[in-house]
């Protein structure tokens, strides 16, 4: 049976997982297979599905198919900004051993946003954060923090994201769309994560992850890439250390009794 149109959480709707799969494995390119081999994630991943079921919105349209999702994690944040997860890796670590040790979390960290390429430019993207905002008050979470991934920082590889950030419009707003829309939505910058996910391989590991040769070692900019990538011929290995922003938006969370 189709799902009605509307938004949802896997927890609600577990016959969805299927179609966010789907979604999932419709955002990249063949060129950027890289992105789904960052180690940590590998490992923890699954239990966003498993075990977190009922933080990661799902929406749906009039027919019932999955059209955007998003995946969050709860954990314990103490509100200063030193103590942030290191990015992407750090918020799912923390997240996944919070719940082991009972931890009560208190804010809910972003950790993808994603909408069919077919549906993107129709405000669904808007619609996954506000979703996570509206998680994150459903459970009494003081916040929604995000390490986000500029969509048009992978163009400008060579520049330092602490740069990229400060770049604007004309009109005095940020350069990138992404972070333009997480401003609009009310949220705020707090710092660049540098170290948000790590990707390494051999080098015929990225030579077939990217289509590309890696003739010599050094630094090469790679398709969707927001740095870099570093290859050591030497020591056969290619090293991918990708930079996000940390925002955080508020939340008029209710409190759990």
């Amino acid at each position: 049976m189709a799902a009605p149109p509307g938004a949802f959480t896997l927890g609600e709707r577990p016959d969805l997982e299927k179609g966010v799969h789907r979604l999932i494995a419709s955002l990249w390119p063949r060129e950027m297979e890289y992105i789904h081999h960052d180690a940590v994630c590998g490992r923890h991943w699954g239990a966003l599905y498993r075990d977190f079921a009922e933080f990661q919105p799902v929406l749906c349209d009039a027919d019932g198919a999955v059209i955007a999702a998003g995946f969050t994690i709860p954990l314990r944040w103490s509100g200063r900004v030193h103590d942030l997860p290191s990015g992407v890796d750090g918020a799912l670590e923390r997240g996944v051993r919070g719940r082991a040790r009972g931890w009560p979390p208190t804010t809910l960290s972003a950790l993808l946003a994603a909408v069919a390429p077919d549906r993107q430019g129709r405000g669904h993207s808007a619609r996954v954060i506000r979703a996570m905002r509206s998680i994150a008050a459903r459970h009494g979470l003081r916040e929604l923090i995000a390490p986000v991934r500029p969509t048009l920082k992978h163009r400008y590889p060579m520049t330092p994201m602490s740069r990229y950030v400060g770049w604007r419009r004309p009109d005095g707003q940020a350069f990138d769309p992404w972070v333009r829309l997480h401003r609009r939505l009310g949220a705020r910058i707090l710092r660049v994560a540098p170290r948000s996910m790590v990707v390494t391989g051999t080098v015929a590991q990225w030579e077939a992850w990217t289509s590309m040769k890696f003739p010599a070692s050094g630094r090469y900019v790679v398709p969707g890439a927001l740095t870099p990538v570093t290859i050591d011929r030497w020591k056969d290995r290619g090293r991918y250390v990708e930079p996000n922003l940390w925002m955080l938006h508020p939340v008029s969370a209710r409190r759990r009794r």
